[in-house]
């Protein structure tokens, strides 16, 4: 059974964060810089200043985001406009960043409670937004957490909502439900995957919802200590071949075919993603990169290179990099084809308090550019 008291769950969870990561919080209005946006370790501190003496020869620099309390989980980014859009968690809303780290909400959806999964659907010019509700936000309902799960769909330029579907409503099981990521098909379908029931939704462009996949690989183990137990699927991408990749939060990948979900199986991989995993993208070579948190060691987050096989049978893992602030939740492509992690200071939205930016890294992939 998921907790349900999250108030008192979710603060002890952050204060075991802070206790190992020394993360300073402080209230808004004495003049001190809060969270991970704010407080910048050693490793950064010099990557920025690498960044900043080679910005000419294009060095990848620290971009510090000044968005107050957004607390983002993901983030993608579009290169026509030089953008990332990020979503919040604690306020409900899709910001736009620019990349000297100028916060600008995009969307302002009232339907939104939190905006967990950013995706930029280039081909057809949105943003795929899942909604969520760990009963901490804005617009949360605190009595009835994981009450709302839904993906959104929006105009790319303007933010206006093309629409936005409820799929506690498609999966009619009486469950809590949390979308934790989205990706689309070639054709525009896309799949969105809940980390607390093993199921799968496919939704079509006109925003017709349908389960996709219910499978028992998909069925989460990975327990949150006062917080989620039971935490499964947390990201998926589409790759060549017609295939779902699925992480799940305990560090395994499962293949599922497009044209055959019930022949779904696991990666065979030469060594595990670190736990709890939490975002992926896929490379311009069709390989993978993942990043997990390090919520539940306090040890800074890995960004893992996954190297494929033939048809995703099996991948090999290496480590590529890592981020000092261990609650890092995605990665996304950014200018010039460098990668970010983001680090969106969650860990004092766990804790209730105020937070007044969130950071993304340049990390290594792995790949010679």
């Amino acid at each position: 059974m998921k907790k349900s008291k999250l108030k008192i769950a979710v603060v002890s969870a952050a204060l075991v964060v802070a206790a190992v990561t020394g993360t300073a919080c402080a209230s808004p209005d004495n003049g001190t810089t809060t969270g991970s946006g704010s407080q910048k370790t050693q490793t950064e501190q010099n990557r920025q200043v690498e960044g900043d003496e080679g910005d000419e020869q294009g060095t990848p620099r620290l971009i510090e985001a000044d968005g107050a309390n957004v607390f983002p989980h993901s983030l993608d980014f579009d290169p026509r406009s030089q953008t990332f859009f990020a979503g919040s968690l604690g306020q409900g809303k899709v910001f736009s960043v620019d990349t000297d780290g100028k916060v600008t909400t995009h969307i302002d959806d009232p339907e939104l409670v939190s905006a967990q999964s950013v995706l930029v659907d280039r081909e057809r010019e949105r943003l795929l937004v899942s909604n969520v509700d760990y009963g901490t936000a804005e617009r949360s309902r605190p009595e009835a957490p994981f009450g709302i799960a839904g993906v959104g769909s929006y105009d790319l330029a303007t933010g206006e909502q093309h629409w936005c579907v409820d799929l506690t409503g498609v999966a009619l099981d009486g469950k809590q439900h949390l979308i934790a990521d989205v990706t689309v098909a070639p054709d525009g379908t896309a799949y969105a995957v809940d980390q607390l029931t093993p199921t799968v939704f496919a939704i079509d462009t006109d925003g017709n919802a349908s389960v996709f996949l219910r499978h028992d690989l998909l069925q989460g183990d990975l327990d949150i200590p006062d917080f989620l137990n039971g935490v499964g699927m947390s990201a998926v991408d589409w790759v060549d071949g017609d295939l779902l990749i699925i992480a799940m939060a305990d560090g395994s990948l499962v293949r599922v075919p497009v044209d055959r979900p019930e022949d779904a199986e696991k990666v065979e991989l030469s060594a595990p993603l670190a736990a709890p995993t939490a975002g992926m993208r896929v490379l311009e070579d069709g390989s993978i990169l993942a990043v997990s948190s390090g919520l539940l060691t306090g040890e800074p987050a890995q960004i893992q290179h996954v190297e494929p096989g033939e048809g995703w049978k099996e991948a090999t893992v290496t480590v590529t990099d890592t981020v000092a602030d261990p609650v890092t939740s995605d990665v996304t492509v950014g200018p010039e084809g460098t990668t970010y992690a983001l680090s969106g200071g969650l860990a004092d939205l766990l804790a209730g308090l105020p937070n007044d930016g969130f950071t993304l890294t340049p990390v290594t992939t792995g790949l010679t550019r």
